[in-house]
């Protein structure tokens, strides 16, 4: 029995489901920026002297944060497109 054809069929499923997997890292920036611009709203409405310092802040915390779901993405990108014709090439 020819075991390449079901190798084949396992590295693609593996890089399909990890793909999927990657990509679900975006759900976690794009929470934590909601949440950090409500906080930041909530504090600009109580004080509104302090606008400039919370707002610098916070977009500070929304730039790094954001660093992950691009992360995430790219990994899913990698995932979909290279790693299964350098996959293939190893069991070929």
């Amino acid at each position: 029995m020819d075991f390449t054809i079901l190798a084949k069929g396992i590295t693609l499923a593996g890089c399909a489901i990890g793909a999927g997997l990657a990509l679900i890292a975006g759900i976690g920036p794009g929470i934590g920026e909601g949440n950090c611009a409500a906080r930041a709203c909530e504090v600009i409405g109580r004080n509104p002297e302090c606008k400039s310092d919370v707002t610098s802040t916070m977009i500070l915390g929304i730039a790094l944060s954001e660093t992950t779901g691009i992360y995430g993405f790219v990994t899913g990108l990698l995932l979909i497109f290279v790693a299964p014709g350098m996959f293939m090439n190893f069991l070929s």
